[in-house]
C-alpha cells in the first residue's frame, strides 16, 4: 500500500466508523479492509459487534442508536421488532421488583448501570417478562465509551438479549419522554444500517461520529 494511504488511513479515519465499515464489508475494497483490521489490532483495540435500534416515536428522538451485546450472557435477537415499547423501568437501575413491571412484559426494557451486576438486572427484567434490556451507562456525559457487559461471579444465567447503550444516549430517551410524558418509546430493533444509505445522518446529534 501506497504510504501516503496508510497516513491517510491511521490518521483520519475516526476508529468508531473503522467498526461500522467492518460490520457491512461489502462497502470497503478488500486490501482497505485488510489494513483497517490490523491497523486496529496495532492499537491494542478491541473489535465489538454493534447492534442498532431506532426510535420511531417520539420523533424528536427518532435516531438511529448503537449499542454492544453483553460478552458472556443473554441471548440474542432471533426476531425483528418493527415496533415495540422500549420501556425505562421504575426503578431505573431494575435491582429487585420494578414498579411498572406490567409495562415491561413482553416488551423491552431500558435500565440504568449501578447498584447491581449488569446480570442481575437482566434477570429481573426476564422474570418480569421483557423480551430484552437495554442497560445505559449512569455516566450521562459518557457519549463514546462501551463497557464491555460480562458475568458476575454468581451461577445466574440468563436468556433475553443485554445490551450496553451510551450514557448519553439513554439520558437523552428518558429525558425525552419525561418531557412529553410517556411511559415509554416506540422502537425497531435490531436495524440493518447497511440498508440504509444514509442511516449516518439518522445519527444522534450529540454523538461524535
Amino acid at each position: 500500500m501506497d504510504a501516503a494511504v496508510l497516513a491517510w488511513v491511521l490518521s483520519s479515519w475516526d476508529l468508531r466508523k473503522h467498526l461500522l465499515l467492518l460490520a457491512a464489508p461489502e462497502m470497503l475494497p478488500a486490501w482497505l479492509r485488510g489494513w483497517l483490521w490490523l491497523c486496529s489490532a496495532a492499537h491494542g483495540l478491541h473489535i465489538q459487534q454493534y447492534l442498532y435500534f431506532q426510535v420511531l416515536s417520539p420523533g424528536d428522538i427518532r435516531y438511529i442508536f448503537s449499542a454492544t451485546p453483553a460478552r458472556d450472557f443473554g441471548g440474542v435477537f432471533n426476531t425483528r421488532y418493527e415496533q415495540i415499547y422500549l420501556v425505562p423501568t421504575e426503578p431505573p437501575e431494575a435491582c429487585g421488583v420494578l414498579n411498572n413491571g406490567v409495562f415491561v412484559e413482553g416488551q423491552i426494557a431500558l435500565v440504568e448501570r449501578g447498584g447491581c451486576s449488569f446480570l442481575s438486572k437482566t434477570r429481573i427484567v426476564q422474570e418480569h417478562g421483557g423480551r430484552a434490556v437495554i442497560i445505559a451507562d449512569n455516566a450521562y456525559d459518557n457519549d463514546s465509551s462501551y463497557v464491555e457487559m460480562i458475568q458476575d461471579s454468581s451461577s445466574q444465567t440468563a436468556d433475553i438479549p443485554a445490551l450496553f447503550l451510551l450514557g448519553r444516549d439513554g439520558y437523552m430517551i428518558r429525558r425525552s419522554l419525561e418531557q412529553h410524558g410517556l411511559p415509554w418509546a416506540v422502537i425497531s430493533i435490531p436495524v440493518n444500517v447497511t440498508s440504509i444509505p444514509t442511516y449516518e445522518l439518522m445519527q444522534p446529534p450529540w454523538t461524535f461520529w
